[in-house]
Formats: structure tokens, C-alpha cells, sequence
């Protein structure tokens, strides 16, 4: 659309020299019709390729400047599209919750029966998301859980690695307890 727009202005601008220099009223109304049409095609083709790239990068989310310290990934994810990809998991929206802010209200994210997220130190966070350890996420929740956590019972869930779990924005379940639970068992190694 933004090259038709372009092809049309060129072909305005054309319409407009030969109309002021043949003195021809007709070649100047034409010249004027092309502009709105080459105004027409713009503003269309600039909202079609707005709107392909939001689609196709998602928005990247703001980068605090407060947090997190380098090293301790962020406890959130961009917004991205199903990618139809074996393994696709993302929770829903941004931080559901931080070592500094606490967990996030169970209505914000429209379950009721979403368990708060574990608080742990940021020092924990880090240490956390530098593990191998398996952990179970269920898809568009929040919370990364171990196998046991009642919480799972009757959903789906699949395992995931903790470090990649806290990279795509899962936190840590205050009632079964994984951030501080496999810290104590990487410590026992």
C-alpha cells in the first residue's frame, strides 16, 4: 500500500506541473483526487505494517531501571503468540509477582484459585533460576510448582526446567514452595 501511495503522489505531482502549465482546470482536479487517494493508500498501508509488526514482535516490555540486578533474570516475559511450537508456554501477562512487590492480587489474573506467588530474597531468585531442577508449569498460570503441589491435581501441566520457567516469567508457588525447596536440595548435593 505505501508503494501505491508513493506511485500515486508521483503520478499528482505529474498531473499538477502539466495542469498549472497547460492551463488545464481538469488535470488539476485530477492531480488533486490522486492526492487524496495517495493519502488514502498511506494511512492504510502505515496501519497494515503497524499493525504486522505488532503481531510479529509482540511488544517488548519496558525494562525497569530499578531492577533486576544483572545477572537475575526478569520476572516476566514479552507478549508473544502461540508459535505452534512443541513446548510453547507463557504465563499470562506481565509480573505476577516480585521479591520487592509481593504477590499480585488472585483477581488480576482471574483465577480465584491461583495460589500466591513464594516470596524469596532476590540473592534466592538468582540462585534459583540458575538450577537444572525439573518443575511443573501449567499453561497461561503463573506459578511454577513441584510434581507434588496439589495445586496440579486435576490440570494439565508438563515439566520444564526451573532456570527456563523463571526466564519465561513463571514465579514460585507459596504453597508448594519450589524456590526454596530446590535451593535446599541443591545445597544437600
Amino acid at each position: 500500500m505505501i508503494v501505491i501511495s508513493l506511485a500515486l503522489i508521483l503520478v499528482a505531482v505529474v498531473l499538477l506541473v502539466f495542469g498549472l502549465a497547460g492551463g488545464s482546470s481538469s488535470l488539476l482536479v485530477v492531480s488533486i483526487a490522486a492526492s487524496l487517494l495517495a493519502a488514502v493508500a498511506l494511512v492504510a498501508g502505515a496501519r497494515q505494517a503497524a499493525t504486522g509488526r505488532g503481531s510479529v514482535s509482540g511488544g517488548a516490555p519496558p525494562r525497569d531501571p530499578a531492577g533486576p540486578e544483572p545477572g537475575i533474570p526478569a520476572q516476566y516475559a514479552p507478549a508473544t503468540g502461540d508459535t505452534g511450537d512443541v513446548g510453547w508456554r507463557q504465563p499470562p501477562g506481565s509480573p505476577a509477582s516480585s521479591p520487592v512487590t509481593g504477590p499480585r492480587v488472585a483477581d488480576a489474573d482471574g483465577y480465584d484459585d491461583e495460589p500466591a506467588a513464594q516470596e524469596i530474597t532476590v540473592a534466592q531468585a538468582a540462585r534459583v533460576a540458575r538450577l537444572s531442577a525439573e518443575v511443573r508449569v501449567v499453561d497461561g498460570r503463573p506459578r511454577y510448582h513441584l510434581s507434588e503441589c496439589p495445586h496440579l491435581v486435576g490440570r494439565e501441566h508438563e515439566p520444564l526446567p526451573v532456570a527456563e520457567a523463571v526466564e519465561l516469567g513463571f514465579t514460585s508457588c507459596a504453597h508448594c514452595t519450589p524456590g526454596t525447596t530446590l535451593l535446599s536440595e541443591s545445597g544437600r548435593r
